[in-house]
């Protein structure tokens, strides 16, 4: 399919047409509410849209990258800052897990992880998404650090990654349903360890 005033809305070259955007994004939606992920498709996509496949794939350079940004556009997901880093890490669990349950998002959201097992522009596109979402979820520890909760020398990335990996176990195997204790006992294991004191109350080097 070829860009044309009449068949496709106009491009603006590499530069994203808002307009054109956002026509793109809410026909990925509506394509993948219809068919799933199964039968998502580029072609679909530009077909609903009236769009041609190159501005598509110019402004997302793959599948993949597109429905990353279908999925950030559905996402609603609390970004507490309480005054307290374990209250804040708590909420916001509680609120990615409810935002998974209940909307198609936690779907979309494995079936990329799976694909980007096998399909290196998957892969890609969820490596970029990942390294926004560690900035976005380090900015709480770093808010816990400049509050003196959490030790200087920890760097917020790293716990960032921790809460990552708790989150992305449980939507890969089916546990998105925790209850609050369930979910505050892992992030008193993650801001706490496991290491238990030694006498005098250090823990060992």
């Amino acid at each position: 399919m070829s860009d044309s005033p009449e068949e496709a809305r106009r491009s603006i070259g590499a530069k994203r047409n808002p307009a054109s955007a956002d026509a793109i994004r809410e026909a990925a939606q509506a394509v993948l509410v219809e068919a799933g992920y199964a039968g998502f498709s580029i072609e679909a996509v530009a077909r609903r849209a009236r769009a041609g496949k190159p501005t598509i794939y110019r402004w997302w350079p793959s599948k993949a990258a597109l429905l990353i940004d279908v999925y950030q556009r559905q996402k609603r997901v609390d970004n507490p800052d309480t005054g307290s880093i374990e209250e804040d890490l708590v909420l916001f669990l509680k609120s990615l897990f409810r935002h998974w349950r209940e909307t198609p998002s936690g779907n979309i959201f494995r079936s990329i992880i799976a694909e980007a097992q096998t399909d290196t522009a998957a892969a890609t596109a969820l490596s970029d998404y990942g390294r926004s979402r560690r900035e976005h979820t380090g900015r709480m520890i770093q808010r816990a650090k400049e509050r003196g909760e959490v030790a200087a020398d920890v760097e917020p990335t790293l716990i960032a990654d921790l809460v990552a990996s708790y989150a992305w176990v449980h939507l890969l195997t089916g546990r998105i349903d925790e209850d609050e204790a369930t979910i505050r006992r892992a992030v008193g294991v993650i801001l706490n360890g496991v290491t238990k004191p030694a006498q005098g109350g250090k823990a060992p080097s």
